[in-house]
């Protein structure tokens, strides 16, 4: 199997999104335009045979920080390290446009996401309650380059 992670559109966003049934909220196209307006972005998606199978989206918070906003992989192509190709290529970008961090928030109902961020460097920096301990986010960080930040 080959995977290809490419730029991508809102669109297809919106189309794997549609296929991943943890994702139990739908996000338009307004919230995501709203939320990536003036900001600079960067959607990636992961092709399996030309197949949307997963894509990754964040966006800058500022000149050192970029956050990982929303990404996901849906159920059949699992398992596969899709996701964290989609990460690394994430990361990787970040890099050659000079952030110096990567920031991240996840939830305990997503535990293949918080292993995987762990497993790539990624250390706990915070926790947002929201009321109960599936549904709350757990905040990581990770320096992708040397930094006083």
């Amino acid at each position: 199997m080959t995977v290809s992670v490419t730029r991508g559109t809102t669109n297809d966003i919106l189309t794997i999104n549609a296929l991943i049934p943890e994702f139990d909220y739908a996000i338009s196209e307004d919230k995501l335009q709203s939320r990536l307006k003036d900001r600079k972005s960067l959607l990636l998606i992961a092709s399996v045979n030309e197949k949307l199978v997963g894509y990754k989206l964040g966006y800058a918070l500022n000149e050192h920080q970029f956050y990982s906003w929303l990404g996901g992989v849906i159920p059949a192509y699992r398992k596969q390290s899709i996701a964290r190709k989609l990460l690394n290529a994430q990361e990787a970008w970040a890099i050659e446009h000079s952030y110096k961090q990567v920031l991240v928030k996840s939830m305990n109902c997503f535990p293949a996401m918080l292993t995987m961020l762990i497993n790539n460097g990624y250390q706990i920096t915070g926790y947002e309650n929201n009321g109960d301990a599936l549904n709350s986010k757990i905040k990581f960080t990770k320096a992708i380059a040397n930094t006083d930040i």
